[in-house]
Order: C-alpha cells, then sequence, then structure tokens
C-alpha cells in the first residue's frame, strides 16, 4: 500500500511521496500520501496505508515526516491525515510518539469499519518447508486440502481475462454474506498495475467450471491474501482450503517471512456473525495480530466531524443499495427474466 504499484491502482487519488533523510543524505522514512477532494466540500482527505514507513520508534523521523505532511495539507487544503501503521496495538511507543505529535487513535473497533482491518490473521512461514506448514494446520483443515484434491478441483493461475468471471463469484460471495464488492474495472486495473511480479489469481475449477478464487498478492518479504470468492455452487468440495494451500506455497518459494490472511473480526464471540471468517483462518495455526488501527491528524474539526458522519450513513446506504441490485439481478438470472 506504500507503493508506487499500489499509488496507480488508486490513480483516481494524486500520490504525493515525502522522505525524511539523515545529516549524510540517507532515506530514514517515508510516506506514500494518497489525495482526494471530498465531494461537495472545498476540502481534500490525504491517506496514506501501512505508514509511516520507518523505525516505529524514531520519534524524530515521523515527525520529520508529519511536518512535510502539515505542508502537503496546506497545498492541498486537507482537513485530515489518516494513517493506518502496520503496528501492533501493545506497542506503546510508538503510541506515545503519535499523540505527543497531535494524533488522534480510534482504536474501539472491532469488525470491519475501517478503510482496512485492524485486527489480522497471519502465518509465520519463514524458513519454513510445505511439509512442516501442512503438518502444522489442523487436521480438519488438512482433510479439506485433501479432498479437495481428490474430488478432482484443479487450481490455475488465472490472466486478465478471467477476471469477468472471478467478479461474477465475486459479487455471490458478496451477496451471500453481505458486503459490497469492487467493480470488475478496479479488479482489471488491479491485475495490469500489479500483475505478474506482484499479484497472482488463484482459480478453482470443478469440472472445467470456476467455482472460487482468491487475489494475492506478493511484496517484499510479505504475502497478503486480498481477496476471495466463492461460487453458491460445489462449496461441499472445499475449494477455499486448496486456494489458500496454494498461495501459502507461493510465499514459501518466494522467501516470504509471513502469509497474512488480512481481515478477521476482533470480537471472537462464536455468535458474532463474523467468527466464520476467523475460524476459517484459525485452522491455518496462524496467530491474531491486533493493530493500532486508524490514527487521525485533524486539520479542520468542524470538516472532520461533519466527514465521518456523512461517511458512516454513505456505507449504509451504499450497502443497502448494493444489496438490494444484486440480488433483484439474482432472482431475474434465475428466472430467465
Amino acid at each position: 500500500m506504500q507503493s508506487p504499484e499500489w499509488a496507480a491502482v488508486k490513480s483516481e487519488w494524486t500520490s504525493k511521496i515525502i522522505i525524511a533523510k539523515d545529516d549524510n543524505g540517507t532515506i530514514k522514512g517515508a510516506m506514500n500520501i494518497l489525495i482526494r477532494k471530498i465531494p461537495f466540500l472545498n476540502y481534500t482527505m490525504m491517506l496514506s496505508s501501512r505508514a509511516p514507513v520507518c523505525d516505529p520508534h524514531d520519534a524524530e523521523t515521523i515527525r520529520a515526516l508529519v511536518d512535510k505532511a502539515k505542508e502537503l495539507a496546506r497545498q492541498h487544503k486537507s482537513y485530515v491525515l489518516m494513517l493506518e501503521p502496520d503496528v501492533e496495538k501493545e506497542d506503546r511507543e510508538f503510541e506515545r510518539i503519535l499523540t505527543d505529535l497531535g494524533f488522534k487513535i480510534k482504536s474501539q473497533t472491532k469488525n470491519f469499519e475501517g478503510i482496512n482491518p485492524r485486527f489480522v490473521y497471519r502465518l509465520d512461514v519463514k524458513n519454513k518447508t510445505e511439509d512442516e506448514l501442512l503438518m502444522s494446520f489442523h487436521q480438519k483443515w488438512r482433510y479439506n486440502i485433501r479432498l479437495a484434491q481428490r474430488k478432482g478441483v484443479e487450481i490455475k493461475i488465472g490472466t486478465r481475462d478471467d477476471i469477468p468471471e472471478f467478479h461474477k463469484i465475486m459479487v455471490e460471495t458478496g451477496v451471500r454474506d453481505n458486503f459490497v464488492t469492487r467493480s470488475v474495472e478496479y479488479f482489471q486495473k488491479m491485475y495490469d498495475c500489479m500483475a505478474p511480479e506482484h499479484l497472482r489469481l488463484y482459480l478453482a475449477y470443478y469440472d472445467g467450471k470456476i467455482i472460487a478464487g482468491t487475489i494475492t498478492i506478493m511484496y517484499g518479504k510479505k504475502c497478503w491474501y486480498l481477496y476471495g470468492a466463492s461460487g453458491n455452487e460445489h462449496r461441499n468440495l472445499m475449494a477455499s482450503y486448496l486456494l489458500q494451500w496454494e498461495a501459502i506455497k507461493w510465499s514459501v518459494e518466494k522467501g516470504c517471512d509471513i502469509y497474512d490472511f488480512r481481515g478477521v473480526s476482533g470480537d471472537l464471540d462464536e455468535k458474532n456473525p463474523l467468527y466464520g471468517i476467523y475460524r476459517f483462518k484459525k485452522g491455518f495455526n496462524g496467530y491474531l495480530v491486533e493493530l493500532i488501527g486508524e490514527v487521525d491528524y485533524i486539520f479542520n474539526k468542524p470538516v472532520y466531524l461533519l466527514v465521518e458522519k456523512g461517511f458512516k450513513l454513505f456505507r449504509k446506504i451504499r450497502s443497502k443499495i448494493y444489496m438490494l441490485k444484486h440480488k433483484k439481478e439474482g432472482q431475474n438470472e434465475n428466472t430467465g427474466d
């Protein structure tokens, strides 16, 4: 999310890179900041996901980056700088540095209220063999991987031409599990900007038909499971387990340290409707990470409060419209209308 490739995916935003150097001119910190105008208001917002890129305990460098971000805010009339650091919640030193600089820490969220998940599930793959990882999985998960193989599920690496079919089952997944999905054009753009070096589209086939798929991102020493989809048919074939295993093997092949399953709910009550996501990922025997979450440097508080309320309302309305639209489309397909 700090890469030039990701900035290209988000080209509807303006990308500005700021850096901090030491006395010898060596770069010791950076942030790729995305800037976007707020509809109906003469203000912009600044977002830098998984930033800052530096030693999280280097207060001097973080301050230098924030000072440069303030200059950008004045130039672009931004009301807020939003960061989502890849730093764990328990890192009190980092939290102290941010609060001393004037950031507001929004760490109360448990589910998927932010732009990116605050709770993620990760698997340590550093210096591990495929056999070691497979044997570390829960017994039922190993069984499901082998079941998919025995039943004839075949995993292939997809191309750009496969994205419309992947998107179709992505929409099925969204309607079934009640979340809004990206457009087919968004996935095509992501593929254009990041494949093949940083992105793989994994597709699961059964009887020549795509029944599930994932988009996996590779960058540096980390591999991320970014999007997953499964059709409403043949879910008993456990294709999603086999897809994860193939992506994990890619992370091993490339010498990664971490395979990141991405978001889970921080509410681990089994009655939570989102608990199933955690249960699925937990079976791969990784570990839960609570990140510090979104931290905001507010330049204009009245505008900040207005946009915060408006954004929450917008998300609710958008979700309802999306579900109604796609459920109706699904009904029309079933009736032939």
